[in-house]
């Protein structure tokens, strides 16, 4: 008697801790906690320019700007970083008609180094501006043809390590470089996912993250059939950057087919606290029961700002509200949403508190979002680390293109 099967058990916590470990051997993206920073922080402080503009697109530019964001009223930085990174004419036009492209060093990023969206766009700008070793670093591949290009013109050039997909890689050159050029602690970026890294690897018996990673990747994969669509309700609006990465880093990572051919998928929905009280919740609350909600929250957003005790004719029933800080008020917002929820009984919720609005907190909570996605694509039986989907687009895009 012969006997296959293409039966997939649920792995259990153990082998699938395992097979992540394995994985570290060959996704580079585990390991970038352990880089040395030493050669990103001189080439910054060798950086002259007030401007830095990112010339990019998806994996390229959105966790840049989710620190960016979630950092820069925070911290005194030296230079103003920009993004380039769509098409629309108007955008670009807008953007560069603000900048002073004499006093701005251009910084080119693409994995492939043939995107054609960053290419277009780094054409454009070529055309306004001489383009060369004074103000242009480029962040490619080392075999790719951008790289080539920088080699001939003899422009600076950052590695992107070819084991590192472009959407988990804003902890490697693509946004530590830019982020040390305007003044941003990259290696407190590097402590803070390593932090995440050694506790989720860690060996002995105190594994809360492990614990805690494990249990919501299996129920999110286990119920993707029920609650397919997985709704992040960040409070506070310097989080908005880290929503849009989030929803590229979840979109592209498990929208796949399965070895059975089986389409998986996890829907990510971005939203911000308090804005989306009043639009959003609404569906979450009475709406179908097919989401899965984590509210975030800040825990210190290092502001004494309060509501002035001014008196409002008419509306004195609302003084209660006078001098509460509204720090206060969003967290108070955000317990409220939670408590919501709670009562229910039938909408799964979680909820992260980071800390403070720092370099290691933002960090951290990125780090750990790429965990669960590789988690998640486990559970799934599916590669995270590919796009088969978006590269069959570009292909019909360049014909299309070859066309016109």
């Amino acid at each position: 008697m012969t006997y296959k099967h293409n039966f997939n058990p649920t792995l259990s916590d153990e082998d699938l801790f395992n097979e992540i470990v394995e994985e570290k051997k060959h996704i580079g993206y585990y390991n970038l906690v352990n880089q040395d920073t030493t050669a990103f922080k001189e080439y910054a402080l060798s950086v002259k320019q007030k401007n830095i503009v990112v010339i990019g697109i998806g994996g390229s530019t959105l966790g840049t700007y989710a620190i960016y964001k979630f950092l820069k009223h925070s911290k005194m930085l030296t230079k103003q970083l920009y993004f380039l990174e769509t098409t629309d004419p108007i955008d670009i036009k807008s953007k560069v008609e603000q900048i002073d492209l004499s006093d701005t060093l251009f910084v080119v990023i693409s994995k492939s180094g043939t995107t054609i969206e960053t290419v277009s766009i780094f054409k454009y700008i070529y055309s306004l501006v001489t383009l060369d070793k004074n103000n242009t670093l480029i962040i490619t591949e080392n075999d790719s043809k951008l790289n080539a290009y920088a080699k001939i013109h003899d422009i600076k050039t950052f590695e992107i390590p070819k084991d590192v997909g472009g959407r988990f890689s804003v902890f490697s050159a693509v946004g530590l470089v830019p982020l040390a050029i305007v003044g941003i602690d990259i290696d407190a970026l590097i402590k803070g996912t390593k932090e995440i890294h050694d506790a989720f690897f860690r060996s002995d018996n105190d594994r809360e993250i492990y614990t805690r990673l494990l249990k919501k990747a299996r129920f999110l994969t286990e119920y993707k059939n029920s609650f397919n669509i997985n709704v992040v309700f960040s409070y506070s609006s310097r989080l908005e950057g880290f929503n849009k990465w989030y929803i590229q880093l979840w979109g592209e990572s498990l929208g796949k087919i399965d070895i059975n051919s089986t389409r998986q998928g996890l829907t990510p929905i971005g939203i911000i606290g308090p804005i989306d009280q009043h639009s959003f919740l609404q569906l979450i609350v009475e709406g179908k029961r097919d989401k899965s909600v984590t509210v975030i929250k800040v825990d210190d957003f290092y502001s004494d700002l309060k509501i002035p005790a001014t008196k409002l004719e008419g509306l004195e029933e609302l003084d209660y509200i006078n001098n509460v800080e509204f720090s206060s008020l969003i967290n108070t917002q955000a317990d409220s949403t939670i408590e919501c929820i709670h009562n229910l009984g039938d909408i799964p919720c979680d909820v992260i508190t980071i800390d403070g609005v720092s370099e290691k907190a933002i960090a951290s909570l990125m780090y750990e979002y790429e965990l669960l996605t590789s988690l998640c694509g486990k559970f799934m039986y599916i590669n995270a680390y590919d796009q088969p989907g978006v590269e069959s687009g570009k292909i019909i895009l360049k014909e299309k293109l070859k066309n016109i």
